[in-house]
């Protein structure tokens, strides 16, 4: 037992030391983990053959992340993926397999392994991927999506390999080293595919599949109010384990992928009113688990391997990350994913992925590859996983940096023009804004990063300042000092609320007016300092619900007192809500108190708004009198 515990503590010290410093020094907590596994691994022999074995396990990270992703997937928007997930990724992988299978008949080797050394290299890392999108901000671009796309059909192509790869097997291996193989299975001997006949196993994947999408549809709402009853947070916790961990089992028993079946599980569960609670439980554990892949991963290179076929492992790791490039750029042209989405898209998927370990130890067992050359391809796919997050720094420090020199070739507007009200952003929600204002004589300058959208509002004579509103130097020229109002209406919701965070500490005297994306955000924005908060949509929604009630037949006047009492009723609860959320657990937007406090304002919500007009009758200015004798549906109220 002392010896768990001292390896334990090396792993845990090993990343407490690491990671923080690769993230100040700008490297990203990816290369932190895999430089803290190299570190205790080849470099002091602090932890040894273990690793292995914890890398299996750690492996589990990477079900629980595709979990998490599913969450955020609702179908609909799955199968708007279609065309990228089957064309960007369909094409990616057959590509890939083809030019490699080239290279290595070229080399000399069977068709069959090959064929399998293709469907290895083919694969890029998941793990390593959306981690790296998730910290950096990149998930919702055009490139993070397209990238995204190609992993989830990889994940999906690993079932048909590992059904492919026992049909490849070569006579001359097949009496070699097949008690080390069986050794050597990850699990797969209690498989049901070795249990069964063919079209029984069939059946059975199906049924499975089944079970998962039916099972997260209609069972699992119940469940967790049943559990949600009992009061016991940790209950919801175990629960939530319970049906990741089970998922992948059952998977896992049918001969499937454990991550497919957990992110199939996600996309089900993603319009539950349980997902946030099953993110904040779930998100803890992926951290950790895929914190100790990476980890294993740096301490599983060999370095003896490496040393003793140092120019092919270095040709091979470079060769294969310079043609999985070519053909990821060659994509990005064909699917106009243009600028540096394209980069992004080339550069993040060019290395080979953790399924490559699965699937090399798959062709070994079954006589595909012979192990003297899956000892040298094991040190080349992790050695191309050790350089990605190098080449997300490219990304960073060259590409966006040659593309942002692009953008800022037009040089920031010298504004000569101050007024009381300055505009950051005029787009859809702020060229309105300004319209209100100049309507009322109030004279406003207004800021914009996007030169195309300067050049089309400046056809209708709208006077608009080329420059980013974050620049402390641009809101310095722009008056901000005499000003008396500063509204925000940029698209992004991170820059939004540190602008509001400079302003308000810079300028306290300047009254901040901003638009919110959505709840969690309207609430950071309230911390930051902005005194005035509106959600993007809530209007223009409250405004299209009132329409709504009167396609309904409810009577105009009605439907403003509605109108009225929903919102007095949800202002006076956001109070509450917000004061809850800032009492929030670190990493836990919304907790499970908070979940509750939200049932309870709806609840009051639903109370006020069917209150009769005389209970709920206002005798302000504002308030509404009763219509006149001649009044008709056809008047517009």
């Amino acid at each position: 037992m002392t010896g768990y515990f001292i390896q334990a503590t090396i792993y845990l010290l090993a990343a407490i030391i690491a990671v923080p410093i690769a993230k100040r020094l700008g490297l990203g907590s990816v290369l932190g983990y895999l430089i803290a596994g190299v570190v205790i691994g080849p470099l002091t022999g602090l932890v040894g053959s273990e690793t292995v074995t914890i890398q299996h396990f750690a492996e589990f990270g990477v079900v629980m992340m595709l979990f998490l992703v599913g969450l955020e997937l609702e179908p609909k928007m799955l199968w708007e993926m279609r065309n990228k997930l089957i064309g960007l990724g369909g094409l990616q992988v057959s590509l890939t397999i083809a030019l490699v299978m080239g290279g290595c008949l070229v080399l000399g080797l069977a068709w069959q392994t090959a064929l399998a050394v293709g469907l290895v290299l083919s694969l890029s890392s998941t793990a390593i991927v959306l981690q790296t999108f998730n910290e950096k901000g990149l998930a919702k671009t055009e490139g993070g999506k397209s990238a995204f796309s190609v992993l989830l059909f990889q994940d999906i192509a690993v079932i048909p390999m590992l059904a492919l790869i026992p049909l490849l097997a070569l006579p001359e291996l097949m009496d070699i080293g097949v008690q080390a193989s069986q050794e050597d299975h990850h699990g797969d001997t209690f498989n049901l595919s070795h249990l069964v006949s063919g079209w029984l196993y069939a059946l059975a994947v199906l049924a499975s599949i089944i079970v998962v999408v039916a099972g997260g549809h209609y069972l699992s709402r119940p469940l967790f109010k049943f559990i949600a009853a009992s009061g016991l947070r940790e209950m919801f916790t175990a629960t939530a384990l319970m049906l990741v961990i089970g998922i992948a089992a059952l998977m896992s028993f049918v001969g499937l992928s454990p991550a497919l079946g957990t992110f199939l599980a996600g996309v089900v569960l993603a319009n539950s009113e349980f997902r946030h609670e099953l993110e904040t439980d779930i998100e803890p554990f992926k951290g950790l688990l895929l914190g100790l892949f990476f980890i294993t991963v740096g301490a599983g290179i060999d370095f003896q391997v490496i040393n003793d076929n140092l120019s092919t492992v270095l040709m091979a790791t470079l060769g294969i990350m310079l043609l999985k490039a070519l053909v990821l750029f060659f994509l990005a042209w064909l699917f106009k994913i243009k600028k540096n989405d394209g980069w992004l898209f080339t550069l993040s998927l060019a290395q080979a992925g953790e399924f490559g370990f699965v699937l090399l130890s798959f062709t070994t067992q079954h006589h595909v590859i012979p192990k003297e050359l899956a000892q040298v391809l094991s040190p080349v796919v992790a050695l191309s996983m050790f350089l990605t997050p190098a080449l997300f720094i490219l990304f960073d420090k060259v590409i966006m940096g040659f593309y942002q020199a692009g953008n800022d070739a037009r040089e920031a507007d010298t504004i000569d023009d101050h007024g009381p009200v300055i505009i950051a952003g005029i787009g859809r929600f702020g060229q309105i804004i300004n319209r209100l204002m100049i309507a009322n004589d109030i004279h406003t300058v207004v800021l914009d990063h996007n030169a195309a959208i300067i050049d089309r509002v400046g056809k209708f004579r709208v006077k608009t300042w080329y420059g980013d509103a974050t620049r402390p130097d641009l809101l310095h020229t722009a008056g901000i000092e005499q000003a008396r109002l500063f509204v925000i209406a940029i698209d992004d919701p991170v820059r939004t609320v540190d602008l509001v965070k400079h302003v308000k500490h810079a300028y306290p005297q300047v009254k901040v007016l901003v638009r919110a994306y959505d709840r969690g955000n309207a609430y950071e924005l309230e911390t930051a300092g902005a005194d005035i908060v509106v959600p993007e949509t809530y209007f223009s929604a409250l405004q299209l619900g009132g329409e709504a009630l009167k396609a309904m037949d409810y009577h105009p006047f009605k439907v403003e007192q509605i109108k009225r009492n929903f919102y007095k009723a949800d202002r006076e609860g956001h109070k509450q809500a917000y004061a809850s959320w800032q009492e929030r657990e670190e990493g836990n937007d919304f907790s499970s108190s908070y979940l509750q406090l939200f049932m309870e304002i709806e609840q009051r919500i639903i109370a006020a708004v069917k209150q009769n007009r005389i209970h709920g009758h206002d005798n302000s200015e504002s308030g509404w009198t009763p219509p006149p004798k001649q009044y008709t549906d056809d008047v517009d109220a």
